[in-house]
């Protein structure tokens, strides 16, 4: 299979061809300024470590709702993602976690692959819990042992400022978790020391965490000064445009997550977020009492509105795909190389999908 147009590789733009079977075999072409020409965009598919949901379904329904999930997003151009688990009892992780691993070893056609699983508590500060259901506690090494055990955890959210979290952080660090520091009411001193202990990246960042003050900086303000890398929901209702351009020029290593929920792809009206019942309405998903509760966000929109704040295409592709490859250690997905997955999605001038291949398999929008 061979595609031509604006090839966005490592290395900058070319236009020419990109050839690849599973995997990319060869890309042949001029370096180029797309601006140019009016040929489409080709770029990496696009990476999402934060997705609870979508067309309806949510990862904590277990069975065959993972599945569907991927099914939908792939549908957005994403090529990969994390299945992300809310806070509760632990029979329903339990469940979680079983339909997870069966989708990391068996990705079905036209579907993202599910590169594992984000455990987005049970170990949060109860008092930032925000759409979190209200079954917040302590972390043992012995339970999340058994829970990787279930499915492969690639990034676990914690409270730093909880009894014992540091020492928790510093030895999952040590196995090559990625643990992100979220659901927190800690300090900016908090996140410096979890960050010293081998915390990686910060959850939906300026969201469920103390704040920036210019004398109380929070963990917000330990994100802004320290981090290489954080999660950020850009749907324009998680975070103010201006605190987006904050974190833009703060942390190298910005990426896009969308927290996607069942009611994302759906008409408004009542859905459920694990054990909360949320309602979409007017473009956002809250609780009955107004808390933003996820998204309705795809990484096809996030991509639109990164470069409608101003972003080049170079750099809000890297912020939907190859910053979060980066994050996870993965070098064969998030970018157009020789040897890399045959992961990559085709726009049209406006930004608009054309195409999504996944491993090289061609997903036709037109009939998904």
């Amino acid at each position: 299979m061979t595609l031509r147009g604006n090839i966005l590789t490592p290395g900058g733009w070319l236009h020419g061809a990109l050839a690849c079977n599973e995997r990319i075999t060869a890309i042949d072409g001029a370096p180029v300024d797309p601006a140019s020409n009016g040929d489409d965009y080709i770029l990496p598919g696009f990476i999402d470590l934060h997705v609870h949901g979508g067309g309806g379904q949510d990862v904590m329904q277990g069975g065959d709702a993972v599945q569907a999930i991927a099914a939908i997003h792939a549908r957005h151009g994403t090529t990969s993602l994390l299945a992300t688990t809310m806070t509760a009892p632990p029979a329903d992780i339990d469940t979680a976690l079983l339909a997870i691993g069966k989708a990391v070893r068996e990705r079905r056609p036209h579907a993202a692959r599910v590169l594992g699983a984000h455990l987005e508590g049970p170990y949060i500060n109860a008092s930032k819990l925000g759409a979190q259901p209200d079954f917040a506690r302590a972390a043992s090494l012995a339970e999340i042992e058994r829970l990787q055990a279930i499915a492969p955890l690639r990034v676990i959210t914690v409270a730093p400022e909880l009894p014992g979290h540091l020492e928790l952080v510093r030895a999952l660090a040590e196995r090559g978790v990625r643990v992100q520091i979220g659901h927190t009411s800690g300090s900016y001193d908090d996140g410096v020391a979890a960050l010293e202990h081998g915390a990686a990246g910060f959850t939906h960042l300026f969201n469920a965490m103390s704040g920036l003050h210019h004398r109380e900086p929070g963990m917000a303000g330990a994100a802004l000064a320290h981090a290489q890398y954080a999660e950020l929901i850009p749907d324009l209702l998680h975070v103010h445009p201006g605190a987006i351009k904050v974190a833009l020029r703060a942390i190298p290593h910005l990426y896009c997550v969308t927290d996607s929920t069942a009611a994302t792809g759906m008409p408004d009206g009542q859905y459920m977020l694990g054990r909360q019942v949320v309602h979409k309405c007017l473009g956002g998903v809250r609780l009955p009492d107004g808390t933003l509760a996820g998204s309705t966000l795809t990484l096809d929109q996030a991509l639109r509105n990164l470069v409608g704040l101003g972003l080049d295409l170079a750099d809000a592709s890297r912020r939907v795909s190859t910053n979060a490859a980066d994050y996870l250690g993965l070098p064969e997905r998030g970018r157009l190389a020789v040897g890399a997955w045959a992961d990559l999605v085709v726009l049209d001038r406006n930004l608009q999908l054309k195409t999504v291949y996944i491993e090289g398999e061609r997903l036709d929008l037109a009939d998904a």
